[in-house]
């Protein structure tokens, strides 16, 4: 005699960003009834560039620097996470460009890693990336640095939750309500701290970014201050103003970025401007939280300050883990929210 037929797990997911979306899809995929709670409108994922860049982010950001490894196994799981989507995944790679003084420190950083960036000659530097000024005689490249194009893939995942069978919701989700798990994949909002405690060790940072009407390709360029993205619009950014919460657009923090990317990219000027502005969520450690809380019945998903695109599939492993008893992977304790706790 068999026995009742086993009840799905009733998950609610908060939050419609990449992180959200990406937890979702892993959900639906291990069997669970997942519904997406989301206000609606722009959010810190539609708005950031979609680099999945583990080595300039730790060659630049000294924050993220220890966590290369971890960085590295979140990319290496985005052409799998890519092709079950409909994400498309650009592996262009990207360059730095800048004065010698500077490229030199670059190059430093990349050998106290243990990496070795190739350096190429500009000729060859605008080659992979089209329209890039001539001013710029060396780069340095890596091949290690992918690319998605941020606005194009929410909407990929997206369909895919939906072809999932995901359930969307315009609503703000205040608690699990009739469901038996509640997923936070909001960011900073002090409101959420009465559902996770652990919700207390994020911080804000706003970001303004500059995106110029214009279909680009080619590699991602880093240079002093600023970044290239091209895409379905080249993307200059992106400020990071610590402790800032509104997301109100100052176009005097978008003017230097556009000049600044102007100095990379000049042929762009006079093309029209959209200046766009999010909060990323930040821990202390500048890695997600990603798993069980001690709130009964809620995991986390946010934090990933300004990673959230390349650390989504980590991100999501790790939600499903919390879900399903399944293996959470080997970097599942650097992201325990839990972390932050004060140990006696």
């Amino acid at each position: 005699m068999s026995g009742a037929p086993r009840v799905p797990i009733a998950v609610t997911v908060a939050g419609a960003g990449v992180l959200g979306l990406a937890s979702a899809i892993a959900l639906a995929d291990a069997g669970c009834r997942v519904t997406v709670c989301d206000p609606g409108g722009p959010n810190a994922s539609s708005i950031a560039a979609g680099m999945l860049a583990p080595v300039f982010e730790a060659v630049l950001d000294e924050a993220v620097r220890p966590h290369l490894d971890l960085l590295v196994a979140a990319r290496d799981l985005w052409p799998g996470f890519a092709a079950r989507t409909g994400v498309a995944l650009d592996r262009s790679g990207a360059l730095a460009v800048g004065e010698a003084a500077w490229l030199d420190e670059v190059a430093a950083r990349f050998a106290a890693l243990q990496l070795r960036p190739t350096e190429i000659g500009g000729a060859t530097a605008r080659g992979l990336a089209p329209g890039l000024a001539e001013a710029w005689p060396r780069a340095l490249m890596t091949r290690e640095d992918w690319q998605v194009d941020a606005p194009t893939a929410l909407n990929a995942l997206r369909r895919a939750a939906a072809d999932a069978g995901v359930a969307f919701r315009t609503a703000v989700a205040r608690g699990p309500g009739e469901a038996d798990v509640l997923v936070l994949a909001t960011g900073a909002h002090a409101s959420a701290q009465a559902l996770a405690p652990e919700l207390s060790a994020l911080s804000p940072i706003k970001g303004h970014i500059v995106r110029v009407a214009t279909e680009a390709a080619g590699a991602v360029v880093r240079s002093q201050g600023v970044y290239a993205a091209p895409g379905s619009g080249m993307a200059f950014g992106a400020t990071m103003e610590a402790g800032r919460d509104d997301v109100g657009v100052d176009p005097a923090l978008g003017e230097p970025l556009h000049a600044a990317g102007l100095r990379l990219f000049p042929g762009l000027a006079g093309l029209p401007v959209q200046v766009a502005a999010g909060v990323r969520a930040a821990t202390p450690d500048a890695l997600p939280l990603a798993g069980l809380s001690v709130a009964p019945g809620v995991i986390l998903a946010t934090g990933a300050r300004r990673n959230g695109w390349l650390l989504a599939p980590l991100v999501a492993r790790v939600v499903v883990a919390g879900v399903t008893g399944a293996d959470a992977g080997p970097y599942a304790a650097q992201l325990d929210p839990r972390r932050f706790e004060a140990r006696p």
